[in-house]
């Protein structure tokens, strides 16, 4: 008999070579569907990407989420580009779950490494990193990578689809299809053939996919790069958008529910007697804590303001959450004792920084901090979910429809094939629907309904006060200048919880064990260009009781505020502009350095840092910064009036976010992510009182408002490169930006966010 040892390490041996003969093979196509494409009567798949009715339609399958930013839009221009389309045909339909649509580069561009790192092993990892999301990741919409990640499958896509069209064409006109081509929507060959789309579309769908289909060259473009209309546009302007709220299957009840003041807790006892009494009233019961949410009553009822007025009736004694007590002064002082006790996982070095910090001429210290934020989309959480005849169906407005989808069976005991998951658009997420809470909970609710659909719908109250929070952070540096102002030595270590950790313990039941290695509460500290010849930087985190989660822009949100606003410090140290100050770390980054140069030009930096004009003060101030593969430069424009109050006149951005497939989308994106930048820099801040968060309403949480908006002008620098994020990446260089033309304005530094000065009601709207 073979030893167990011998056993055991044979087995190892054989996984190993299976998993190297794995890892060699070429990646997996992203272009078939493992099971048939759903059609309609007179319609063809020609791929997981197209499919083309007898109306010449072409319909653009789309696996990843229509927050606002524009995604179908820009996904539908890749299809229709190298298929060669009239715009005007193209439509758009929810895609089916299946692998081929997992967001492969969300999890690449989460792995440790910063993007100058172009080693071999980088190389290797980030290899065999989207093999394995292929294939074990997940359909999600998120991290910026929507674009980036379907750049080329999608073109692919339209480019099989060109061939297979072509082919089928000629086969029927017996030509070769070398002579053949499309315009507009039509194949044409110059003996004066000519068929429609639809005319060829169940031929060509069964033609064999091509192999290596050929894609444009970009400089045969006529879509891409142009600045198309969006194609949801119209819906939203008339009212027939469908949003997850906007859902009435038949027979639908609705449900409101109160969870918890405090996060984690359940129902002690309550009392539903008074609420049972209403007339339309038709269930009360308690309702478990589902993915890291709280457990808290329901009613069921026939209209939403019944079902709200009934939970008003009720009388309920908690069992508190885990955060009974808990103040943000608590949390302070534990992140503060955390960072003092040890600074975590350092993820850059280089050089000695302690020696260098010995013989430095100047040196500075500093410490940054910024709250807990809500996402406070303006759709509160919803979820519309029928349970009947042990099936569910379930219409959600989801980030993440793989993972709601098997919630939503382990809620109900049922196979994910038997969950009929409707993808819904959401009235804004920013991370917010990378949760599943709502869904289960909602499912939870329907299965009480006796087979009826139930919309189950939060207050703003609820929505703010059960959220899945921005981290609270502290960060702290010391840096060192030699005898000519440059700068030598920069140590900086913060703190935070991890928001991996928690994500994957509530949706993948993955214990946290309280690791110091969570890429994206560093990103935005460890990952940027700046040259320094001496350098460390490292994070910690820590557990605690407050539900975290992943918020617009993620770590870069609040890194960028702390690390922009200390390198303009080093730059006073110094006494040198913070633009060449900049400009002089970034010699070996011409990209970043572009972009620099262009916001600077843009804003007229050459005029004083402070000047007066008509007795009210005025000051810029800049920031830099690289996210989700995006460089963005900001100069924001203040002013002090003359009652105190801070104007921001004018913010100057300019993005390099590779090849600009639709320029309309960029600077919507870039226009929202200032405006929502500024709301977090100046208003907002999760609060506690005895464990409870205080903010329910936006009167408490509050956002920019048009008569505040600044102007802004938006720059897109050309490029040939792959195309990469967006929708986040203008997001962290607001608060910095602004935070530094205000210390240069009043000579005081804001060390903290929100920034401590009150906006001037009466500013510009926006205009790029």
């Amino acid at each position: 008999m073979l030893k167990r040892r011998t056993f055991l390490l044979g087995g190892v041996g054989v996984a190993g070579a299976l998993v190297i003969g794995w890892s060699a093979l070429p990646p997996r196509q992203r272009l078939v569907t493992s099971e048939p494409m759903p059609v309609r009567p007179g319609e063809a798949a020609l791929n997981g990407y197209v499919k083309i009715a007898a109306d010449n339609t072409v319909t653009v399958v789309m696996c990843r989420t229509e927050m606002g930013q524009g995604v179908h839009t820009g996904l539908a221009m890749l299809i229709a580009e190298e298929l060669d389309a009239n715009w005007d045909d193209i439509r758009v339909a929810n895609a089916p779950l299946d692998d081929i649509y997992n967001n492969i580069e969300s999890v690449a561009g989460d792995l440790p490494f910063r993007p100058d790192n172009d080693g071999v092993v980088k190389e290797a990892v980030v290899w065999l990193t989207r093999k394995l999301a292929r294939d074990f990741g997940t359909v999600m919409t998120g991290g910026s990578s929507s674009i980036n990640d379907l750049w080329l499958p999608m073109r692919e896509a339209g480019a099989c689809a060109r061939t297979m069209l072509i082919a089928a064409a000629a086969g029927r006109w017996d030509v070769r299809a070398a002579d053949c081509r499309i315009e507009k929507g039509m194949v044409v060959h110059d003996a004066g053939h000519k068929a429609a789309f639809g005319q060829l579309a169940m031929a060509a769908s069964r033609q064999p996919l091509p192999r290596k289909p050929v894609l444009k060259d970009p400089e045969k473009f006529q879509l891409i790069g142009k600045p198309i209309t969006r194609i949801d546009a119209a819906s939203k302007l008339n009212g027939s958008a469908v949003f997850g709220i906007d859902v009435v299957p038949d027979g639908l009840l609705y449900a409101s529910i109160v969870m918890c003041p405090t996060h984690g807790g359940t129902v002690a006892h309550f009392d539903a007697s008074a609420a049972a009494a209403l007339a339309g009233v038709r269930k009360i019961f308690a309702v478990d804590a589902y993915n890291g949410g709280t457990g808290g009553v329901a009613v069921v009822a026939e209209n939403m303001f019944i079902a709200m007025k009934a939970i008003d009736a009720l009388t309920i004694n908690w069992n508190d959450g885990p955060m009974k007590g808990l103040t943000v002064p608590d949390i302070d002082k534990r992140l503060t004792q955390a960072l003092d006790e040890s600074e975590g996982h350092a993820w850059y070095s280089h050089g000695d920084v302690d020696g260098a910090l010995k013989r430095a001429a100047h040196t500075l210290k500093a410490e940054y901090r910024a709250p807990y934020l809500a996402h406070a989309a303006l759709e509160p959480v919803n979820c519309t979910a029928q349970v009947k005849d042990g099936k569910a169906t379930v219409w959600a407005a989801t980030q993440v429809p793989a993972v709601a989808r098997m919630h939503v069976a382990r809620v109900l005991g049922i196979g994910t094939e038997q969950v009929d998951l409707q993808q819904q658009m959401p009235g804004g997420a920013f991370g917010r629907r990378l949760e599943v809470d709502f869904i289960a909970q909602a499912v939870a609710i329907a299965r009480e309904a006796e087979g009826r659909p139930v919309q189950t719908l939060w207050t703003r109250q609820q929505d703010m006060r059960h959220d899945f929070y921005r981290p609270a952070c502290v960060s702290r540096f010391h840096a060192g200048l030699d005898e000519q102002g440059r700068l030598i030595a920069w140590h900086n270590a913060s703190v935070s919880q991890s928001i991996v950790a928690g994500w994957l313990a509530r949706n993948y039941r993955i214990p946290d064990l309280g690791l110091n290695f969570d890429k994206t509460v560093s990103e935005g500290a460890f990952d940027q260009p700046y040259e320094m010849p001496n350098v460390w930087i490292g994070q910690r985190t820590i557990q605690l009781p407050m539900p975290v989660g992943f918020w617009r822009s993620v770590g870069h949100s609040h890194q960028a505020f702390f690390i922009e606003s200390f390198i303009d410090e080093l730059a006073a140290l110094a006494r040198k502009d913070p633009v060449v100050f900049r400009a002089s770390m970034l010699t070996k980054h011409p990209r970043h350095l572009a972009v620099l140069q262009k916001v600077a030009s843009m804003s007229g930096w050459r005029m004083p840092a402070v000047w007066t004009a008509k007795d009210v003060r005025h000051a810029r101030g800049v920031a830099l910064h690289e996210a989700f593969g995006s460089v963005v430069g900001q100069v924001a424009q203040v002013s002090l009036q003359k009652d105190g109050t801070v104007k921001v006149e004018h913010v100057y951005c300019a993005i390099d976010c590779g090849l600009p497939v639709n320029p309309n989308l960029i600077r919507q994106q870039v226009e929202g992510a200032i405006v929502f930048g500024l709301s977090a820099a100046f208003k907002e801040e999760i609060t506690l009182k005895d464990g409870a968060v205080v903010q329910g309403l936006y009167s408490e949480y509050d956002v920019v408002r048009m008569d505040e908006c600044p102007d802004i002008t938006v720059e897109i620098m050309p490029s040939k490169s792959h195309p990469q994020g967006v929708g986040e990446t203008a997001v962290p260089p607001v608060a910095p930006a602004v935070a530094n033309a205000l210390c240069a304005l009043t000579g005081t530094r804001d060390y903290a966010l929100p920034l401590k000065h009150k906006l001037y009601v009466g500013g510009a709207t926006c205009a790029s």
